[in-house]
């Protein structure tokens, strides 16, 4: 993903801080994933795409890669994150499907609490529990989801999955994309990094 948001970056002849200040993501943090030196949350790489007027899954394959349908093989899961990742751990699915109006995402969310921040962006979220216990956490309120258990809700609530128990648990993620919302309406992303 490194390559490709400096390449479409590159490709549209945007500076550093032309997309900086269009994803309202920093300068220096957006280096950062230029470089390799960080990994971007879901939320960040969903400002990116929309910043890069891209979909979604085109920061994790090329365009030229992409087909009707798609098949992902467990096994041919494409890890985004570092398997030593404190935070949620992603794995991409599906990456070579052509436009599409959700992206999946296979994510393993921490055991702990920790300082992780909310995170919110336009569209909607499906979490489908494939394995273990987790907690959703929002503002309001914690929701506790077993194996099997599910939550759908508007990606613009802040939120955040821990595990519970002594194992990440696996989570099916579907994020939606918000193409109906004027861009003057969406939310700020003064909180992500």
């Amino acid at each position: 993903m490194i390559n490709r948001v400096r390449r479409l970056r590159k490709e549209r002849l945007m500076t550093l801080e032309a997309l900086a200040e269009r994803s309202g993501v920093t300068k220096s943090y957006l280096s950062k994933v230029e470089r390799g030196q960080s990994v971007p949350s879901i939320a960040v790489c969903a400002s990116l795409a929309k910043a890069l007027e891209v979909p979604l899954d085109s920061l994790f394959a090329d365009a030229e890669e992409l087909s009707e349908v798609t098949v992902t093989r467990a096994a041919e899961r494409q890890a985004l994150t570092s398997p030593d990742e404190p935070g949620t751990r992603y794995e991409g699915m599906a990456l070579d499907a052509g436009a599409k109006s959700m992206t999946p995402f296979m994510l393993h969310p921490p055991l702990d609490d920790g300082p992780s921040p909310f995170r919110d962006h336009p569209g909607e979220e499906f979490v489908f529990v494939h394995e273990g216990r987790v907690e959703l956490i929002l503002p309001s309120r914690v929701i506790t989801l077993d194996r099997g258990d599910c939550a759908y809700f508007k990606a613009t609530t802040p939120h955040r999955l821990r595990s519970l128990g002594t194992r990440r648990a696996t989570v099916l993620l579907l994020v939606s994309h918000d193409h109906d919302t004027p861009d003057d309406a969406r939310p700020p992303y003064s909180h992500l990094p």
